[in-house]
C-alpha cells in the first residue's frame, strides 16, 4: 500500500535533512514538507500526490534511490511524492502498472537495469518497452566488484583467466538469479576473457554472497555498496571493479580493463519513466525537478558514498540513446549465450 505523506515538524524544530536522508535509506518513505514547496506548487495533475512505483522490494537499490529522491522531488514540485513497492516478475509487475496508468504524471516507474534486459530475457512482455513509456531520466550508475572467497587460489583477474583456461567449466560464480545483473556480468566476463565458467544462481544476492564467503562458490560479481563491509572485514577479497573508472570506495582496486579484460563495463542503474502520452508541460516539470534533485549536494553525496555517479545531464535524447544501447548490449549477450529467466 502507498505510504502516508510525511508531516513536517513544528517550525521551532525544523527536521534535519541529513537525518531524513538516512531514514529514507533504511526504509522510511517520505513526502516533502510543504514549507519547502516550490513557487510553482502543484505542477502535476493539479497537485495530486505523485507515486514512485518501484519495481523491486524495499531495501534494494531501486528502492533506496526512490526513497532518496522522493522528498527533494516533492520540494521542487510542491506536491507530495510517495514510494510504493511493487516487486515481482523481474520488474514486470511495476512496469505493467505504470504502462497502463493514466498518463498525467502521478504514477512514475523507478526501475533497475533489468528494464533493458527483460525484452530479450522474456519471450513476451505485457508492454512494449519502446512505446509504453516516456523516459524521464537515468538517475545514477553503480559499479559491481568481482569478489572471491579469501582463500581462492587466484590473486588477480589475470590469475583467474589462466586458471579458468586451464580448467574450463570447473570454476563457478554465484549470482542472484538467472538473468540478473550478476549473471550477465559473469556472462560478459566469459565472453570477453574467452573462458568458460559455471553459473550458480541463487534466490537473491544475500544468499549468493553468504555462500561465497563460506567458500561454497568461489566468485561473485557483487554490488559494491552491499559488499564493501565484507571486503573491509576480509570476508571477501576483491579482484576488480566493473566500471571503466576506479571507484571512490575502493580506490586501489583496478578496473576490469586495467586487470586485463578490454572493453569490459557493467553498471547497474535506475531509470525513471512515465506512461507514454504524458503531456509536454508535465514531462518538462518532472525532468526539471529530477535534475535539480540529482544536483542536490546531499543526494549527490549519498550516491557517491555508495560508489555511484549521477548520470550525465543532457538532452532527452541522451537518456533514450543510453536505454537503447543497453538493450542492444544485453540482448546480444542473452541471445548468444542462450540465457533464459527459468
Amino acid at each position: 500500500m502507498p505510504v502516508k505523506p510525511y508531516q513536517p515538524a513544528p517550525a521551532a524544530q525544523p527536521p534535519d535533512r541529513s537525518r531524513r536522508l538516512m531514514l529514507q535509506a533504511t526504509g522510511a518513505a517520505v513526502a516533502a514538507p510543504w514549507a519547502f514547496a516550490a513557487s510553482a506548487a502543484g505542477q502535476i495533475a493539479g497537485g495530486k500526490p505523485i507515486t514512485l512505483v518501484v519495481s523491486y522490494a524495499a531495501g534494494g537499490g531501486a528502492d533506496l534511490m526512490a526513497r532518496l529522491i522522493a522528498p527533494r522531488l516533492a520540494e521542487f514540485l510542491g506536491q507530495p511524492v510517495l514510494v510504493d513497492n511493487k516487486p515481482g516478475a523481474g520488474g514486470q509487475i511495476a512496469a505493467t502498472q505504470v504502462a497502463r496508468a493514466t498518463p498525467d504524471g502521478t504514477q512514475l516507474l523507478v526501475d533497475a537495469s533489468s528494464f533493458a534486459v527483460n525484452p530479450a530475457l522474456y519471450p513476451k512482455l505485457p508492454y512494449d518497452v519502446d512505446t509504453a513509456f516516456a523516459p524521464l531520466a537515468v538517475l545514477a550508475q553503480f559499479p559491481n566488484v568481482l569478489v572471491c572467497t579469501p582463500g581462492f587460489e587466484a590473486k588477480s583477474v589475470k590469475d583467474l583467466i589462466r586458471l579458468a583456461k586451464a580448467k574450463p567449466g570447473q570454476i563457478a560464480y554465484a549470482s542472484s538469479g538467472n538473468g540478473s545483473a550478476q549473471h550477465l556480468a559473469g556472462a560478459l566476463f566469459e565472453d570477453l576473457a574467452g573462458v568458460k565458467l559455471v553459473h550458480v544462481p541463487y534466490r537473491g544476492g544475500g544468499p549468493a554472497m553468504n555462500d561465497v564467503m563460506a567458500g561454497q562458490v568461489p566468485l561473485f560479481f557483487a554490488n559494491v555498496a552491499s559488499s564493501l563491509g565484507q571486503i573491509q572485514s576480509g570476508r571477501l577479497r576483491p579482484l576488480a571493479v566493473t566500471s571503466r573508472r576506479r571507484t571512490r570506495s575502493l580506490p586501489d582496486m583496478p578496473t576490469m580493463e586495467e586487470a586485463g579484460v578490454p572493453a569490459y563495463e557493467v553498471l547497474e542503474w535506475n531509470p525513471v519513466l512515465a506512461p507514454a502520452g504524458i503531456d509536454a508541460r508535465s514531462k518538462a516539470a518532472l525532468v526539471a525537478a529530477i535534475r535539480k534533485t540529482m544536483a542536490d549536494p546531499e543526494v549527490l553525496g549519498r550516491i557517491r558514498s555508495l560508489s555511484g555517479e549521477v548520470f550525465p545531464d543532457g538532452p532527452e535524447a541522451l537518456t533514450v540513446a543510453f536505454l537503447k544501447a543497453q538493450q542492444l548490449k544485453w540482448g546480444r549477450i542473452i541471445k548468444d549465450r542462450k540465457i533464459t529467466a527459468g
